[in-house]
């Protein structure tokens, strides 16, 4: 990849034509594209795509008459000019937009009608919206044979109903939106006899398929993704025998899959995931022997897998031609072991993926030889026994959630040199027993490994250091006892490391601040580690969430937490995603997956994956650490959930922390903090849980529109008034504290008023009272008294 500046040098070539810069993205980046480009008047082929520059498209275009290639893909801003139209001789003109956002613009496209030899069109994420007849102007192209205006903003105003391109064989609308807003199939499509592909995906297309769509005989690739169609497959589309490519996924699908399926034998990619479609997989399918991917997850399908699913992979002499196959997510029972036809049949495909069904049995009964299948996805059924086999070939095995059990010594443990492939292994949530093997030597290619929720004892082996380029461990919620592992010391690659819910003990050794630089999720909760917080954590810049909740930590917080710089950007623009990635040196290429971790964020724990990008997270919480909250932690403005409960910190809050402006959650209920609460907490406008509970804490609650809607169960337990507290704080300069059971204590110990006036009712009780039962001659005149009392009361009524 070419950097800097072209040099104006070219300029002297007088009789080149070929000129292809395209794919420098550091090449003249962020500068208009050089004036002196236009002027090679020999060029016949220009291709600037992806490279650096961005600017508009000049007027001087003109002077480039010769060129029959044009590519200025993700370069060009700006409106088009309509001096494009003197290049007549184009066949191929690429002027895609770097956004879209309109930034590249043409309220007239006339120019087109000039270019009547253009066979290949492309102004995906263009603004058209202001060009009225666009379509017309189309029909000026007897020669267009390919049309992409994915992602453009288009104009539906009088669209003709009938669109006179004879020669049109491509046509891709994915994702473009119309002004004024339209929720169906432009009409004009279905006049396009020619048309042998069509997308469109994403165009918030509703209702159902319309039958106008078999008008279009000789398509073979149809992709309607992620859309809204909303009717069961419609028969007629069976009889589009030229398909090879069919794709509906990600629509209100509903209705069986016909028999008729068997018709389309042409068909190469079938696409028909994430709909509502129910009943059996039609035996038909086995026609399909040209079929090489095959997705019908996440619908709801039942019944057991047919036998004739086998047809579609050739006798492994000759080589499978199904290499994709996904049935996750569906109704399938299968209560026999997966039968050994589909092993054998399947085992050089490239993905098997039959996760989150009712399969049943132990796969060692009918597995004859070891799994070859690249990727494998048994996940979340009911599968049991000894953990399988495994070849060389296999990269990526998910096992989780089933019930397979004992130890995985015969698994793990291979009398073999060569070094097994495996990058990616979970193992999670099944019933697996013992120590963790030592024999992880032989499993150098592993970046992401999960052996969480079994029943592991024990410490982790030595060999497991030796995983180099490992970059996701979780271990939690097993039964490992002893220090932290020193071998992890090695793994200086790993961005998330979960040891948490295990018997762990010891301290927390400064080198995993020091080795484990690279640590974006680092989750030790619920051990029982002790010793202080160590400030070389300090150093992990990258660090998202730190979990060391619910040990016996003690000492101070590290003031140093403010270099945690993950956590000091607000609003930061990133991926929600965490991805461990690797490279397959077998087939060159790179694999990535997804991280996920269980969080403990509002009260409730969850599995976090498709947003922990952008979750930052500090949990301290249930500890033994004293002093003061350090007014450092204040400059972390990028802290989304920040807890310190349950702890013996003291001290005032810092009048800082409305700094934290990204602050959704905190709680530093149960310590020892004293003071008023800082009036800026009220600036954290994002807030939706504080919990300040049981402290020493004074004063009034600051007003804030987050901070009264706050349950009042949030700041018992100190001497707070205010709402939402039911203390008025003008009538009550002292204010009781209201403890979790209802009662009361106003800080002075005892309440003299309430003790005087008690013993001052005793007193005269006694006094009035005690002679009565002392002096019976008393008793007597009391009596009588009563009586004639009575007696005038009656007289007078």
């Amino acid at each position: 990849m070419f950097g800097g500046e072209i040099n104006p040098c070219l300029v002297d070539l007088k009789h080149l034509n070929y000129l292809d810069l395209s794919g420098n993205e550091l090449l003249g980046a962020g500068i208009p594209i050089p004036g002196f480009l236009w002027t090679m008047t020999s060029l016949t082929r220009l291709d600037l795509s992806y490279v650096g520059f961005n600017g508009k498209i000049p007027p001087q275009i003109k002077n480039l008459s010769n060129l029959v290639y044009l590519d200025l893909t993700y370069v060009a801003i700006g409106p088009i000019p309509s001096q494009i139209g003197n290049l007549s001789n184009l066949l191929y003109l690429h002027l895609t937009s770097r956004s879209n956002k309109g930034d590249l613009f043409s309220e007239n496209v006339d120019w087109l009608s000039s270019l009547s030899k253009l066979e290949y069109l492309d102004l995906s994420g263009v603004d058209l919206s202001k060009s009225f007849h666009w379509l017309h102007n189309l029909q000026a192209l007897p020669s267009l044979k390919h049309l992409h205006l994915s992602n453009s903003k288009l104009n539906h105003n009088n669209q003709p109903s009938f669109l006179n391109v004879s020669s049109l064989l491509t046509l891709d609308l994915s994702f473009a939106s119309y002004s004024p807003a339209i929720s169906f199939v432009p009409k004009w499509i279905f006049s396009l006899k020619t048309l042998n592909s069509l997308q469109l995906r994403g165009n918030e297309i509703q209702g159902p398929i319309p039958d106008s769509f078999q008008n279009l005989t000789l398509l073979q690739h149809l992709n309607l993704w992620s859309n809204s169609f909303s009717s069961s497959i419609p028969n007629w589309l069976y009889r589009l025998c030229h398909l090879e490519f069919l794709n509906l996924a990600q629509n209100n699908l509903h209705g069986s899959i016909s028999d008729n399926l068997g018709n389309l034998t042409s068909l190469v990619v079938l696409y028909l995931s994430y709909n509502q479609l129910e009943g059996p997989i039609p035996s038909s399918i086995g026609n399909l022997t040209s079929l090489v991917e095959l997705d019908l997850s996440n619908n709801q399908l039942q019944g057991t897998i047919p036998t004739s699913l086998g047809n579609l992979c050739k006798s492994i002499e000759k080589l499978s031609s199904l290499k994709s196959l996904h049935l996750s997510k569906n109704k399938f029972r299968i209560l026999d072991p997966i039968p050994a036809w589909f092993w054998e049949r399947f085992s050089q495909a490239f993905v098997v993926n039959l996760s989150h069904n009712h399969i049943h049995g132990e796969l060692a009964t009918t597995l004859r030889n070891p799994i070859s299948i690249y990727n494998v996805y048994l996940s979340s059924n009911n599968l049991f026994g000894k953990l399988p086999n495994l070849s060389n070939d296999v990269y990526r095995l998910d096992l989780s959630k089933n019930s397979f059990s004992e130890s995985m010594n015969d698994f793990l443990c291979k009398n073999q040199v060569e070094p097994m492939q495996l990058g990616f292994l979970n193992l999670a949530s099944n019933n697996l027993s013992g120590e963790i093997p030592d024999c992880w030597m032989i499993w150098p290619f592993l970046v992401d490994v999960n052996l969480q929720s079994n029943h592991f004892v024990g410490n982790l082996p030595p060999s497991m250091g030796s995983l180099t380029i490992l970059q996701s461990l979780q271990i939690r919620n097993n039964s490992l006892s002893g220090m932290f592992p020193t071998n992890l010391r090695k793994n200086n690659q790993l961005i998330s490391l979960d040891l948490g819910e295990n018997n762990l003990s010891g301290t927390i050794p400064t080198w995993v601040g020091e080795k484990l630089s690279r640590m974006k999720i680092l989750r030790l909760q619920s051990n029982k580690f002790s010793g202080h917080i160590p400030n070389e954590m300090c150093n992990m810049s990258l660090l998202q969430v730190l979990y060391l909740a619910h040990n016996d930590l003690s000492g101070n917080i590290p003031s140093c937490f403010n270099h945690l710089k993950a956590m000091t950007l607000m609003n930061k623009s990133t991926t929600p995603l965490i991805f461990s990635e690797a490279t397959n040196y077998a087939f060159g290429s790179n694999t990535i997956g997804i991280v996920s971790v269980l969080l403990w964020l509002k009260g409730r724990g969850d599995e976090y994956q498709n947003f922990l990008g952008l979750v930052t997270s500090i949990d301290i919480s249930n500890n033994k650490l004293s002093g003061d909250i350090p007014i450092e932690i204040t400059n972390l403005n990028g802290l989304n959930f920040l807890n310190l409960s349950h702890n013996q910190l003291t001290g005032h809050i810092p009048s800082s922390i409305g700094n934290m402006g990204s602050l959704q959650f905190i709680d530093i209920s149960r310590n020892q903090l004293s003071g008023e609460i800082p009036p800026t907490i009220s600036n954290l406008s994002f807030l939706s849980m504080l919990d300040l509970s049981y402290n020493h804490l004074k004063g009034k609650i600051p007003t804030g529109t987050q901070i009264q809607s706050f349950e009042a169960s949030n700041f018992v337990g100190n001497n707070l008034c205010g709402p939402p507290l039911p203390v008025n704080c003008r009538s009550n300069p002292q204010i009781p504290n209201i403890d979790h059971i209802g009662t009361e204590d106003d800080g002075h110990g005892v309440n003299w008023f309430f003790v005087s006036m008690t013993l001052g009712f005793v007193v005269g009780f006694w006094v009035v009272v005690a002679p009565l039962f002392i002096y019976r001659s008393w008793r007597f005149v009391y009596f009588c008294f009563l009586d004639d009392i009575w007696y005038k009361l009656q007289s007078y009524w």
